[in-house]
C-alpha cells in the first residue's frame, strides 16, 4: 500500500488538475454559446440563399450555362479537411483524421502527384504532413477568428482551380455539430455543386431583372463561398461542443479518482494508528 505522504501527493495532484478541466469546461461552454449563436443567426440566410439558387435552376425551362455544376472525369482532386487548432477535445480531431485518411485511400488509384490537400486546423496540418501528399498551405488561422473575406480567398483560390480544370473535384470533410454532446463527420463533395434533387423543385414564379442567367451566375459563386463558411462556423460549435462534453467527463472523473484516494488514505491512516496503538498496547505488556 502507497505511503500516506503519497496518497495526499496524489489527491493534491488529482485535485489542481479537476480545477484545471473544470475551467476549461466554462471556458468552452462559454465559446460553444457564440459558436451556437453565429451558426444559428447565420444559417437561415445560407439556406434561403441556397434554396433560390435550387429553384432558379430547377424551374428553368431552357439549359443554364452553369461551369461549377459541371462534371468530369476525375484526374485530380482537392481535399478541404477541418480539424481544431487545439486537442482536449475528445475524438472530434481522430474522427476527421479518419475520415479524410479514407477519402485519400479512394483516391490513391489517381497517384499521390494528383491529390492536393487543404487542411484547415493545426491538428489536421500535422496529421496530413506525415503522408506523403501535396498540402496547399496551411490555414489554421482561418480558425482564430473566422473572418468571411479570408473564407472568400480559399473559395475563390479553389473555384479558379476548378474552373480552369486544373482540379476536377473538390471533397469537404468537417465535423457537424448536432448537440453538445454529439459531432458527426461529413464527407461531400464541394465542386462541382450537385444538381437538385427532384423533389426540391418548387412551383415559385420569380421576375428576374436582368436574366435568369446573370442572376445565377452572380449568385451561384456566392453560394459555394457559404458553405466553405458555414462548415468552418459547423466545425467550431462541434469542437466547442466536443470540449465542453470531454473536459465535463475528465472533472467528474478526477473527482471519482478523488473519493478512491481520500478512502484509500483513511485506510492507510487507520491502518497506521492501529498498529502505533498495538506496539504502544505490546510495550506496556512487555513492561510488566
Amino acid at each position: 500500500m502507497a505511503s500516506l505522504k503519497e496518497v495526499r501527493a496524489r489527491i493534491s495532484s488529482v485535485s489542481s488538475t479537476r480545477k484545471i478541466t473544470s475551467a476549461m469546461k466554462l471556458v468552452s461552454a462559454s465559446k460553444l454559446r457564440r459558436a451556437q449563436d453565429a451558426i444559428t443567426s447565420y444559417l437561415p440566410y445560407q439556406q434561403q440563399l441556397t434554396s433560390m439558387l435550387e429553384n432558379f435552376v430547377a424551374s428553368s425551362t431552357e439549359e443554364l450555362s452553369l461551369p461549377l455544376t459541371q462534371k468530369r472525369e476525375v484526374k485530380r482532386v482537392a481535399i478541404v479537411c477541418i480539424s481544431s487548432n487545439s486537442g482536449l477535445c475528445g475524438a472530434f480531431n481522430s474522427n476527421v483524421i479518419k475520415r479524410t485518411n479514407q477519402l485519400l485511400a479512394e483516391y490513391e488509384d489517381l497517384g499521390k502527384e494528383n491529390i492536393i490537400l487543404y487542411p484547415i486546423g493545426k491538428r489536421m496540418v500535422t496529421a496530413m504532413r506525415k503522408k506523403d501528399f501535396s498540402i496547399a498551405g496551411s490555414y489554421d488561422f482561418l480558425l482564430d477568428k473566422v473572418n468571411y473575406s479570408q473564407v472568400v480567398d480559399l473559395v475563390d483560390e479553389l473555384v479558379d482551380l476548378f474552373l480552369s480544370k486544373r482540379i476536377d473535384r473538390i471533397e469537404l470533410v468537417y465535423n457537424h455539430f448536432k448537440n453538445a454532446a454529439s459531432q458527426e463527420v461529413r464527407s461531400e463533395v464541394f465542386l462541382p455543386i450537385a444538381p437538385v434533387v427532384e423533389g426540391k423543385r418548387k412551383s415559385l414564379d420569380y421576375i428576374l431583372e436582368p436574366s435568369k442567367d446573370e442572376v445565377v451566375a452572380k449568385l451561384l459563386p456566392k453560394v459555394v463561398r457559404l458553405r466553405l463558411y458555414s462548415a468552418i462556423l459547423d466545425s467550431l460549435a462541434a469542437e466547442h461542443g466536443a470540449r465542453t462534453t470531454a473536459m465535463q467527463v475528465a472533472t467528474d472523473n478526477a473527482g471519482e479518482l478523488i473519493q478512491e484516494l481520500t478512502l484509500m488514505y483513511n485506510k492507510a491512516r487507520q491502518a497506521a494508528i492501529t498498529s502505533e496503538i498495538i506496539d504502544i498496547v505490546g510495550g506496556s505488556e512487555g513492561l510488566k
